[in-house]
């Protein structure tokens, strides 16, 4: 009988747990709206906005092609000193642990696209040994990246002639779910944040709004 009972219990718990929700980072939209000609108020949230850019093989990727995808995503160059190895070593990780889940994706933005061309991006991906399907390292525009950077992923990307190598940009790492919100914000030079990020990108995965 208390075999029964503790067996039941374990149901219940088991049916009423929830997967934990991720936050939604970003500045949040009121808009009005007349529904059967009644006024009311709706809440959008801070999504990231449509892109266009070209990866390593000289594919044009977009937003589109991250459809039904999470990602990550951050920003570096190719020569920078400082954080960026650190970061890609921690990205690599992640990567590795995500390899064959098809829906995980990475997406990396040079800030110096003036210097990292196609053939460059193509050689530091082939570095890393990465599929070039599943992490896109991407060059366009570097006002249109900088720009991208602030605007939908709130971070910072700029020429800084004080940095070492000439730019300074941030060091995080950014979790986008498939409705393009922004879902954590991590320091990628952070080793020990690499476990919290699998852990936020499974809960995701798991979670309804996803």
């Amino acid at each position: 009988m208390k075999k029964t009972v503790y067996f039941l219990t374990f149901l219940l718990l088991s049916c009423n747990s929830k997967v934990e929700e991720l936050p939604i980072y970003g500045r949040k939209k009121i808009i009005e709206k007349k529904i059967n000609g009644i006024l009311k108020t709706d809440t959008l949230d801070h999504t990231v906005s449509d892109f266009k850019f070209i990866n390593q093989d000289g594919d044009t990727i977009s937003n589109n092609t991250f459809q039904n995808d999470i990602y990550l995503a951050d920003f570096f160059f190719t020569t920078c000193p400082t954080i960026c190895p650190i970061m890609k070593s921690n990205l690599l990780k992640i990567y590795d642990h995500f390899e064959n889940q098809n829906n995980v994706k990475f997406l990396s933005h040079t800030v110096n696209p003036e210097y990292d061309n196609v053939d460059i991006l193509n050689k530091y991906s082939k570095n890393l040994g990465v599929n070039s399907k599943k992490w896109h390292f991407v060059t366009g525009d570097i006002e249109y990246i900088h720009e991208t950077a602030k605007k939908s992923y709130m971070v910072t990307a700029m020429a800084d002639s004080l940095e070492p190598g000439g730019f300074l940009h941030s060091g995080t790492f950014l979790l986008v779910d498939n409705k393009r919100r922004i879902r954590g914000i991590y320091d990628g030079t952070d080793k020990t944040e690499i476990s919290k990020i699998k852990n936020d990108i499974e809960t995701l995965l798991m979670s309804d709004s996803y």
